[in-house]
């Protein structure tokens, strides 16, 4: 069997990144809360004054009754239980201090508790003062509707109400044309009643994505026998009633389908969701709610997963698609840069997953991965080819030296089925491909190596695209998103949409959160952003940008333009770039780092002199997206022969400024959990928060003191709600964030297989496509 290679080596055979965490870092933001115990779960009960008021009365209730009992008892064991009453926590009887006396006739020792009352005859009986208790309770009530205020008047968001139309079922599906919206919405009063019940549970199809002229795609299938075709994901027709709409972003922009959802058999049960290990699946999904789940293995039946070997099905799957399919040059190696030698063929995008040793491989995460191959891999005809970037974080690890160290790193991190598909790299690898100094280091908030991981994570990538030749683009990928849709779909849709913009104002509008329930249309926004830009008096970036000490690449030395032909003299200049492949695609805004408040924004090395605008810098939070070979290589030359670099997330979207590349944030949807109030504006001054309405300089919403806006929405590097829609989605019970912010623990106990399959219940939730970011827990209990 071939090896697994290293980056060192150069087989061409595996891939990934490593996968970035700031946890542990006290100047950053983290991106999750600390793994809690299960006492937080009493103290989320505690936290709600009914619920404290109840115990307390129940508490007092219980003492009163026992001090009934106990009536005729010895003074001393009476007054014990008073005495723990008041704050003995040993529960034993002490004598005062001070020689008082403490036997049951003590008016000074029972006065204060009100539990107890001395009467004529020498006998007690029990008294509770609710009066007293309330009104402790009550000062508790306005310490909690203080602090309330105090983090409110920050935070506005927290008095927005919650959306609930996330979770109704299957059964409580509406065709598009007769969805309203639980938000945003201008014509109904929040919150909409609860949708009809129609008390049957709708039949999935198939959802096939894989249109535009792919009649030549030979079929793939994922074993060498072609016995098991790769299967198809189901969808259901329409959405739940109140379904809200994306805030942030869009569907129709990219031709993303938005009448049909995705209910977790539909989605992954092809993959292994909701039959047991015994017939080769992943044994989870089997204890929740799965009424005529069956019809999602009606076709393929249950795929018994316990042979594949995923990195032999895409080679299979790439040669019998050769003819449709750019290939690299016999002699050269490299891909043709003739445009009459591509005509009719598809350019190969490789899907390089982050991974790092000790990474936990979950279920979930396991049969997420068979679908990220399944859906991107086999079902396109070898369009794009997975792999894994496998970060060894022990730096004395020999991987390039021995294979049978590789062997025993691979058999302890990585499921068999996924084992071929590993490129392995190290820190210490990074430092023997960019030897040097590198100096002039501006700027080092997280305290961390300049080479390391958390502050060059495109290092690997880079050396792992001038290995992978026969890649026009990368997608770097993190093993902590998850996409309730079809990933071809996502890929196929963000990049055809990206590759269509044209190159004028493409730095403003990638600046800026596109919300369509401020901005209208897409036409309307990109108008919007030609006047905030004539506003701002800033002039356009086109090209290449100039700045002291910059440097010169080998491309630029050889006299060859960045810019298409259709960018020259006498071109209409609305059609410049329009059909030019992006070189840079991102989820999240390209923002200008110059004044933003951004904590990483003078982590930059290399550069002789750093003011706050130079070099001029661009970043986008969130490392995720695409990248072409052209963007890597660029980077991979500046870092070895100038010896510069930036941070991670700002060093790929800063080259791509400098040196005259296509860069486009694809404004995909983003769903919040709460109602924002004013509808647009309210989000539109959260979000564009920077200068002229942008995300860029003073007052961004990357600034560390304004991130907190993200934590409601469903893609972010800190969102809350990513991972609790996840695992309702999942069926499982989840305390639904109902208290105030960062109280993930909070709010009543919703969802599971109980509330999903009552009498009266809607079924198992069903949503649209949507990216979820971070997951970082999937079963409850796990």
């Amino acid at each position: 069997m071939e090896r697994t290679p290293s980056l060192l080596s150069l087989s061409s055979c595996g891939s990934s990144s490593a996968s970035r965490s700031r946890n542990g870092d006290p100047l950053l933001p983290l991106n999750e809360k600390p793994p809690q115990a299960r006492i937080p779960r009493i103290k989320a009960v505690l936290s709600h004054c009914l619920y404290r008021r109840v115990i307390l009365w129940v508490v007092v209730t219980g003492v009163a009754l026992l001090i009934i009992i106990v009536s005729h008892s010895p003074h001393l064991w009476v007054s014990g239980v008073v005495d723990y009453a008041k704050g003995n926590s040993t529960g034993e009887y002490a004598p005062k201090a001070t020689g008082e006396e403490t036997d049951g006739n003590s008016d000074k020792d029972l006065s204060n508790t009100a539990l107890v009352e001395s009467v004529a005859d020498g006998s007690q009986k029990p008294t509770v003062n609710l009066e007293e208790a309330d009104e402790l309770d009550h000062e508790e009530d306005e310490r909690e509707r203080e602090q309330f205020e105090e983090e409110a008047n920050s935070k506005p968001w927290l008095r927005f109400p919650h959306l609930d139309g996330y979770f109704p079922g299957l059964k409580s599906l509406v065709g598009i044309s007769k969805l309203i919206p639980e938000y945003p919405n201008t014509t109904e009063q929040v919150p909409l009643p609860a949708p009809s019940n129609n008390h049957r549970m709708p039949t999935p199809s198939p959802f096939n994505p894989y249109n535009t002229n792919r009649d030549n795609i030979k079929k793939c299938y994922l074993d060498k026998e072609q016995k098991i075709a790769a299967p198809d994901v189901y969808a259901y027709s329409g959405v739940p009633q109140h379904m809200p709409d994306p805030v942030l972003g869009s569907y129709e922009i990219f031709g993303i389908r938005d009448d049909v959802c995705f209910d977790r058999f539909g989605r992954f049960g092809p993959y292994g969701l909701g039959y047991n290990i015994s017939e080769g699946g992943s044994g989870v999904g089997t204890d929740t709610e799965d009424s005529n789940s069956k019809d999602v293995w009606a076709k393929s039946g249950k795929i018994n997963y316990d042979s594949v070997d995923w990195n032999a099905a895409q080679e299979r799957c790439a040669e019998v698609n050769k003819h449709r399919l750019v290939q690299t040059d016999d002699e050269t190696g490299e891909l043709p840069r003739s445009d009459a030698e591509r005509v009719g063929k598809t350019s190969r995008q490789g899907v390089v997953v982050r991974c790092y040793t000790d990474f936990e491989w979950t279920t979930l995460a396991v049969v997420n991965f068979r679908a990220l191959i399944t859906e991107l891999s086999l079902k396109s005809g070898g369009e794009y080819t997975v792999h894994i970037l496998l970060h060894v974080l022990d730096d004395e690890e020999p991987i390039w030296a021995d294979d049978s160290v590789v062997q025993r790193i691979l058999d302890a991190n990585i499921p068999p089925e996924f084992q071929d598909l590993v490129t392995l790299w190290s820190e210490a690898q990074m430092r023997l491909f960019y030897p040097g100094q590198i100096k002039n280091e501006i700027s080092n908030p997280s305290g961390r190596n300049l080479l390391s991981v958390y502050r060059s994570a495109h290092l690997p990538l880079q050396v792992f695209a001038v290995q992978h030749p026969e890649y026009e683009y990368f997608w770097n990928w993190e093993m902590d998103m998850r996409h309730l849709g079809n990933y071809f779909e996502l890929f196929d849709r963000v990049g055809r949409w990206a590759d269509s913009q044209p190159r004028s104002l493409m730095w403003e509008r990638s600046e800026r959160y596109y919300i369509p329930s401020y901005h209208g249309s897409w036409d309307n926004f990109t108008k919007t952003v030609q006047h905030d830009h004539v506003q701002s008096g800033k002039a356009e970036i086109f090209g290449p940008v100039s700045f002291p000490d910059r440097t010169t690449l080998r491309f630029e030395e050889r006299g060859e333009s960045p810019l298409p032909r259709n960018c020259g003299n006498g071109q209409d200049p609305a059609q410049c770039g329009v059909g030019e492949g992006a070189d840079l695609i991102t989820f999240n805004p390209i923002f200008e780092v110059s004044g933003s408040g951004w904590v990483f924004s003078n982590d930059v090395a290399g550069y002789p002199e750093v003011t706050d605008d130079s070099p001029p810098r661009r970043s986008c939070i969130i490392t995720a997206g695409r990248l072409s070979r052209r963007l890597l290589l660029s980077m991979h030359e500046e870092v070895w022969r100038h010896h510069r670099t930036m941070f991670s997330e700002m060093f790929p979207t800063t080259v791509a400024l400098h040196r005259g590349l296509k860069a486009i944030y694809a404004p995909h949807p983003i769903s919040m959990e709460r109602a924002w109030i004013p509808v647009g504006t309210a989000v539109d001054e959260a979000f564009n928060s920077g200068s002229h309405h942008s995300t860029s300089n003073h007052n961004s919403p990357f600034y560390l003191g304004n991130e907190h806006v993200h934590k409601g929405a469903t893609f972010y590097y800190h969102s809350e709600f990513a991972g609790l829609l996840w695992r309702r989605w999942l069926g499982y019970a989840q305390m639904d964030g109902r208290g105030r912010s960062g109280e993930t623990d909070s709010g009543d106990l919703r969802g599971g297989y109980e509330e999903e399959s009552s009498k009266d219940s809607s079924g198992r939730m069903c949503l649209r496509s949507m990216l979820l970011h971070p997951i970082k827990s999937e079963i409850p209990s796990a």
